[in-house]
């Protein structure tokens, strides 16, 4: 019976404790939830805006690497063309 009393009283006084938030309580926690929002709103639009610059970036890079190795394979043109008319004039 003891048992039961003491169980009763723990669950009478976590009840009291619970029950009386206040509404300034209650305010306060919306105010921190709707700050929380705002914040992970913010960081979603800030990753969603750095993914966007990543794919921008990576066709940048692709687009500087095509353009590097056409640069290269003019310059190997160029070089054997240069070679083959060197060694033209040298058999002369």
């Amino acid at each position: 019976m003891k048992k039961v009393t003491l169980f009763l009283m723990m669950a009478l006084t976590f009840t009291l404790v619970v029950g009386c938030a206040s509404t300034s309580d209650v305010e306060n926690l919306q105010s921190q939830v709707n700050s929380l929002n705002t914040s992970v709103n913010q960081a979603s639009a800030s990753a969603a805006n750095a993914q966007t610059m990543a794919a921008n970036a990576a066709a940048k890079a692709e687009a500087a690497e095509t353009a590097a190795n056409r640069a290269a394979e003019l310059s190997q043109e160029t070089n054997d063309r240069l070679d083959r008319k060197f060694k033209g004039s040298m058999m002369k």
